[in-house]
């Protein structure tokens, strides 16, 4: 096989090559040569892939044709930005067996994917896509899992032993781990970064992740049937490129994603959800204390609540709709959980074995809109094969008939869907704050790795997080109040469950209180401030004509955060910063800097 180098790189004009590959404003090139194609910061290199193709395809002198200029204007019903625009030159490389290699090259990045015609049996799972990864370059890299729970920690080299994870490990020959999760966020120079992802899983496919050998980090797909059909294209691989503002502002995900295949999406309203497992494991098999829940959706003005697992099992002859019918009455819409029943299962808490076959799901959600549910959490998938990408495919396409929202949880990240079916509006695929309840590793950990997951997780979609949490779990937590309160803007997720008890969130100032009642769950805008992986993040996001700024400090020492604000004009800000525990004051006008406790945070309301 011949090999095929894609460098990226940054540069200023049209005129780096004589016939020149770019993106539509010049920024990012991409160059063939007759071992490869090179795309420069100045003359740094972003990124290289030494070879493309699937296995036992003969790659010939690959030629890139242009084909199309790619201009799109489209709508979100949330996420980091509800209005998208995308603007891409496309570009065609001719490869062996009837295989074309499409390669998008959008302003802030490169997406591909292979398009097959005439090659029926081309199996889909030997794909030779390999990343370059050179020992020495700042990444932040996950650790494969099937549920994605894991840290982003920042390393130099590939040579990570593993950490306990859900599924079964993948070692090279020394004992490191070999298997990685998207999305990998690397520095490859000073300020220049590229995160690598994939979008638009479509039926019929599998998702992938990344296996190395060394520095050559390869795209697996997992487990998918043979490909039988004469016509077929891979997903898109995606490679995120910029600054870290250009990396984190990103819709690069979306925008290669089909558009939304829902007729009327009337009925789909994010919004904010109180929470109880993280305060009570069990609490949902407890009329009482779901009541208790649905009465702090009431004070705070929140317009969901969630009813975890173990609904099936409540107790003192009270049942889900009993539940269901308490909160409709008291203005709350209801979300309830399932188990996926093909993930965790034996042990695992039920209801089971309500969704997996077509007319059973089809009755079950059926019967959850007739009853008043708004929506669904399902749990406990088994990883990124086919079976479990057309099952959520399924999920989804039947909840929509239904008129249910979809949050995704112990399940693989957003790869687009999001864009394609609306009514999913959340996935956990994260070490999030329910955390707290299982081991005592997240209570150091946490401030750092909530300063990493904007740069990360946070970039390629929702994130159920579950934040916001003033008492303790199981094992303590050792971030401010401001800090816990800042991640309920600092993370995007159309759902955004809050993770506290009734009394704690009860206790808080007034002034707390209000906040939540008027959180946005979904964002006009969104820009980073400033911040760096692990050490602190700062983003804006704008709802209407009013701008929500957050930020956290990720480390153990005072940090004063500078905020570079002029793209905000504002008569009335109101500050929620580090103090006993608070420091909750209004002022006319927005600070210049703002100074975090160790592990501490702020927000700012600005009007």
């Amino acid at each position: 096989m011949k090999k095929l180098f894609l460098i990226l790189l940054l540069t200023s004009t049209f005129t780096v090559f004589a016939r020149p590959v770019v993106s539509p404003n010049g920024k990012l090139s991409l160059k063939t040569k007759d071992q490869g194609m090179v795309l420069y910061a100045g003359r740094q290199i972003v990124l290289e892939m030494p070879t493309i193709g699937y296995e036992g395809m003969i790659v010939k002198k690959p030629k890139m044709k242009f084909s199309q200029r790619i201009t799109e204007d489209y709508q979100m019903l949330s996420g980091k930005r509800l209005h998208c625009t995308n603007e891409a030159n496309e570009y065609k490389v001719a490869l062996d067996n009837n295989v074309n290699m499409v390669v998008r090259l959008y302003n802030d990045g490169m997406a591909f994917r292979y398009e097959c015609e005439n090659c029926r049996g081309l199996s889909a799972t030997k794909e030779k896509s390999t990343f370059l990864i050179p020992e020495g370059t700042k990444r932040w890299m996950q650790q494969w899992a099937d549920s994605y729970e894991s840290f982003f920690p920042l390393s130099t080299t590939a040579k990570v032993k593993p950490v306990p994870s859900f599924g079964p490990q993948s070692l090279d020959s020394e004992g490191y781990n070999k298997r990685w999760g998207y999305p990998a966020l690397l520095e490859p120079s000073e300020g220049l970064f590229a995160l690598i992802t994939e979008a638009n899983i479509e039926r019929g496919r599998s998702a992938s992740c990344l296996y190395n050998d060394g520095e050559r980090f390869r795209v697996v797909p997992d487990e998918c049937e043979a490909i039988s059909v004469d016509r077929w294209h891979s997903p898109w691989r995606v490679v995120i490129v910029g600054t870290l503002a250009e990396v984190v502002q990103s819709t690069l995900v979306t925008d290669v994603s089909e558009p939304c295949r829902l007729d009327d999406t009337s009925w789909i309203h994010p919004g904010v959800v109180s929470w109880v497992y993280w305060a009570y494991n069990h609490g949902s098999n407890d009329y009482g204390i779901i009541s208790k829940y649905v009465d702090l959706a009431v004070s705070l003005h929140l317009p969901y609540v969630l009813i975890d697992a173990e609904w099936d099992e409540m107790k003192d002859g009270k049942t889900i709709e009993d539940a269901v019918a308490y909160a409709r009455e008291k203005g709350v819409k209801p979300i309830i959980w399932y188990n996926s029943s093909v993930g965790w299962v034996n042990g695992a808490p039920g209801p089971k074995y309500r969704l997996n076959k077509p007319e059973d799901r089809e009755k079950e959600m059926a019967w959850c809109e007739s009853i008043g549910v708004a929506g669904v959490k399902i749990d406990f998938f088994s990883g990124d094969t086919q079976a479990n990408m057309d099952y959520c495919i399924d999920l989804l396409e039947c909840a929509a008939r239904h008129h249910l929202l979809v949050n995704f949880h112990g399940a693989t990240i957003p790869r687009g869907w999001q864009r394609t079916y609306p009514n999913l509006l959340s996935t956990e695929g994260v070490y999030g704050a329910e955390w707290y309840n299982n081991v005592p590793t997240f209570t150091d950990r946490a401030a750092s790795h909530n300063a990493t997951l904007p740069f990360t997780r946070n970039v390629i979609g929702p994130m159920d997080y579950t934040p916001c949490a003033f008492s303790d779990s199981q094992h303590p937590h050792i971030t401010s109040h401001a800090h816990e309160l800042a991640l309920t803007v600092l993370f995007e997720s159309g759902l955004q469950h809050l993770a506290d008890r009734p009394e704690s969130f009860l206790a808080q100032p007034k002034e707390v209180q209000q906040f939540l009642g008027r959180l946005p769950s979904t964002w006009d805008d969104t820009r980073l401030v400033c911040g760096y992986p692990g050490e602190s993040a700062v983003v804006a996001r704008r709802k209407g004509n009013t701008w929500w700024v957050a930020g956290i400090n990720g480390t153990d020492q005072v940090k004063m955060l500078d905020l570079p604000l002029d793209f905000i004009s504002a008569h009335k800000v109101q500050i929620f910063a580090d103090g006993k525990p608070w420091d909750i004051r209004t002022t006319q006008s927005l600070p210049s800097q703002m100074k975090c406790q160790p592990r501490g945070g702020f927000v700012l309301i600005a009007e």
